[in-house]
C-alpha cells in the first residue's frame, strides 16, 4: 500500500493549511476556503490569517449534508478575484480552467495528480512496447494509438493526460455541462481529437462488452450516487462491482492498464484492491493500491481518496 501526493514542483496548487473541518488552498493566484469533513485537527494558522489570505470562502447552504445536496452553497468574496481563471499542470502538459461552482468544487481535484502521472506514463509505456513513435499532442495518428476510456470523466484532467501522452481517448460523463467544460480544457491545452460521450457509464460499458470492443486503458472515478442523462440510477454500493465486471470484459488482456479511484467515505484502499483483484484476476504485471493525500505547510496529510492501479 502506498500513500501518494502531488509533486512539490506543481507550482499552481498548494494546500496552505487545514483543520477545523476546512481547508485553505491556493490555485494559481487565488486562495479559497472550503469545507473539509476529514480535517479533524486544529488549524495551524489563525482564523484572521485565513481570511487575510483567502479571496473567497464557500458557505454551505440549507441542504448541506443531505443526499444530493451535501456540497451545495454559495461563495462569499473576501478579496477581489475572477470567477473563472486558468492553472497549468506542466508535468502532464495541459491547462485547466477553474471556476466557482455552487457545489463547492472549482473544476479539478488536485490530489488526483499522481493518477494523471500514472496514466501518462502508462500510455507512453504501451506505445514504446509496441515500437511506436506516435509523439504527443493533437498530431497523433489516432488509428494506431492506444485506446483509453475515461468514465465519470468530469472536466477531463485524466483525459488530457492520456491524450497528451499519445492515446486515443473516449471521455464519458453523464452531465453535459462538465463535458463542455472538459472540451474547453482540451482546446485551452492546444489539443484535439478526444471523443466526447454524454451517457450513463454502466450502460455504455455493457454495450461495449456486447460489441467486443477493447481498450488499453480504463479510468474509473465514480461518485457515491448520481443519475445518467436519461435518469439512470447510479449508487456506488450497488453498481460498482457490476461496472468493474464490464470493464474487465473490455480491458485488453495485455499492454493495458486500469485506474480505479474512490472518494466514498467508508471505502478503504484494501477494499479497492480486493474489488480489482476479484474482477480482473491474477494475470497482471503490477497491481498497486493506496491513498491519495494533500499535505499542508505544517506537513499534515489530508486523506481524500483511495485507488487501485493495475497494469497488464
Amino acid at each position: 500500500m502506498t500513500i501518494e501526493q502531488p509533486s512539490a514542483d506543481w507550482r499552481d496548487y498548494e494546500l496552505i493549511d487545514s483543520g477545523d473541518f476546512a481547508k485553505l488552498e491556493r490555485w494559481g493566484p487565488y486562495v479559497t476556503i472550503r469545507p473539509e469533513p476529514k480535517a479533524l485537527w486544529a488549524k495551524s494558522l489563525s482564523d484572521a490569517e485565513w481570511r487575510r489570505l483567502a479571496h473567497t470562502e464557500f458557505k454551505p447552504g440549507a441542504g448541506f449534508g443531505k443526499a444530493g445536496k451535501e456540497d451545495s452553497g454559495t461563495w462569499t468574496m473576501l478579496h477581489k478575484m475572477q470567477e473563472q481563471w486558468t492553472i497549468a499542470y506542466p508535468a502532464g502538459g495541459f491547462k485547466l480552467r477553474l471556476g466557482l461552482t455552487s457545489f463547492k468544487h472549482v473544476g479539478v481535484f488536485p490530489e488526483q495528480a499522481p493518477n494523471w502521472d500514472f496514466i501518462g506514463e502508462s500510455v507512453r509505456q504501451i506505445i514504446a512496447a509496441e515500437g511506436g513513435s506516435r509523439g504527443e499532442g493533437p498530431g497523433n495518428d489516432r488509428s494506431s494509438a492506444p485506446k483509453v476510456l475515461n468514465l465519470f470523466a468530469y472536466t477531463g484532467a485524466a483525459s488530457l493526460a492520456a491524450r497528451r501522452a499519445g492515446a486515443e481517448v473516449t471521455h464519458l460523463d453523464a452531465v453535459r455541462q462538465v463535458v463542455t467544460w472538459a472540451r474547453g480544457n482540451m482546446e485551452l491545452s492546444g489539443m484535439d481529437g478526444i471523443r466526447w460521450i454524454i451517457e450513463d457509464a454502466l450502460k455504455f460499458a455493457r454495450r461495449e462488452a456486447r460489441r467486443g470492443n477493447r481498450y488499453q486503458g480504463i479510468i474509473l472515478d465514480p461518485p457515491a450516487y448520481g443519475h445518467g442523462p436519461d435518469g439512470e440510477r447510479w449508487k456506488l454500493d450497488e453498481c460498482l462491482y457490476d461496472l468493474l465486471q464490464q470493464c474487465a470484459a473490455i480491458l485488453a488482456p495485455e499492454k493495458s492498464f486500469l485506474v480505479l479511484n474512490l472518494y466514498s467515505n467508508g471505502y478503504s484502499a484494501v477494499l479497492a484492491d480486493t474489488l480489482v483483484r476479484s474482477t480482473f484476476g491474477t494475470k497482471y504485471a503490477s497491481l498497486d493500491y493506496g491513498e491519495l493525500v494533500l499535505r499542508d505547510r505544517a506537513g499534515r496529510a489530508l486523506p481524500l481518496s483511495v485507488f487501485s492501479r493495475l497494469k497488464r
